[in-house]
């Protein structure tokens, strides 16, 4: 019955939004919003868009740094800049605001 329980109460958790804790985008998201100041948001189940979808810095996550480096030698990320399981995409962005979003990927 204590099963049970516990198997109810765990899917139950189907409302909470944003990343879960052992996530990587729930810290680079809390350090973007919060300690550099960028408008950012989750963006589908693996990527964070900081400002403007269309011109902004999207950073893609990985499961592993092998994988990231994968997707970088297959040709679909051209234009990124890899730290450790992720990409970012810089999207022609300035150099000032690609080392504030490189700052909280890089000590993850």
């Amino acid at each position: 019955m204590a099963l049970l329980l516990a198997l109810a109460v765990a899917g139950c958790g189907g409302t909470k939004e944003g990343p879960e804790s052992n996530d990587k985008r729930g810290a680079a998201l809390d350090c973007l919003t919060n300690q550099e100041h960028l408008n950012a948001r989750l963006a589908g189940p693996d990527s964070i868009q900081i400002d403007n979808a269309r011109t902004g810095p999207r950073i893609k996550f990985f499961l592993t740094r092998g994988e990231a480096e994968a997707a970088q030698f297959q040709g679909t990320a051209e234009g990124t800049i890899q730290s450790g399981s992720a990409l970012i995409y810089a999207r022609h962005n300035g150099d000032d605001l690609l080392k504030q979003v490189e700052s909280c990927v890089d000590n993850l």
